[in-house]
């Protein structure tokens, strides 16, 4: 079947997980990112492979889900998961582009899981350069429990980051739009320009100098 029942009765997509493991694949990494679309502060990218898919809490796509329900299931996915984290930097953002940055933090995700994946679930069509086996799925989050998982993680752990640095810019509101382009957002860089997390080259704002 490609779906299993979690003990919250939300049912969580196993079917491309499952097909690669008919195919002889033992370990299968789900990959997304968070924070492409900012105008301020790091993309975050995730790669999660599943170890034991009985989720007590709500696993969907990060956008689907609240803040609580998000630092829940974060937490549930850390116990049952493999989990790496990979983050491209502003700096790297401005040097390399935002594609290019995206496809770094993913890269660097997969690195950092303990155990190396034999074949990846990819949202989007983002074409990493890697050896790997892989299936790229546009609108992963919904045909994918891995990349499910990977797009709660990411968008957990840069939120996460995005509060930190609204204690050092609290006039840019970051904790609370996490660095998208938002009417406040806007208006603050109106009011403040750019500061130093901010993608000087991505945006309308890109050709201003940061303070």
């Amino acid at each position: 079947m490609a779906r299993k029942t979690t003990p919250n009765n939300r049912k969580i997509n196993l079917h491309y997980e499952r097909k690669a493991a008919d195919d002889g694949y033992k370990l299968v990494a789900g990959i997304d990112e968070a924070g492409r679309g900012c105008l301020a502060g790091p993309v975050a990218a995730a790669a999660v492979i599943v170890l034991d898919a009985g989720f007590e809490e709500r696993i969907d796509d990060s956008k689907k889900l609240t803040s609580r329900m998000r630092e829940k299931a974060y937490i549930d996915i850390l116990k049952r998961c493999h989990v790496g984290i990979g983050i491209a930097s502003i700096e790297e953002i401005d040097r390399l582009n935002i594609l290019n940055a995206t496809l770094l933090a993913m890269k660097r995700a997969i690195n950092e899981l303990d155990k190396r994946p034999d074949y990846l679930l990819i949202d989007g069509k983002m074409d990493i350069h890697t050896s790997h086996d892989r299936t790229y799925l546009v609108g992963g989050e919904a045909k994918s429990a891995s990349i499910a998982c990977a797009s709660i993680i990411a968008k957990v752990f840069r939120d996460k980051l995005m509060t930190e640095m609204d204690k050092k810019y609290p006039q840019y509101g970051f904790k609370k739009h996490k660095g998208y382009g938002t009417a406040e957002h806007m208006e603050a860089i109106r009011r403040h320009g750019l500061s130093s997390v901010h993608r000087q080259t991505f945006g309308p704002f890109g050709s201003k100098s940061s303070k």
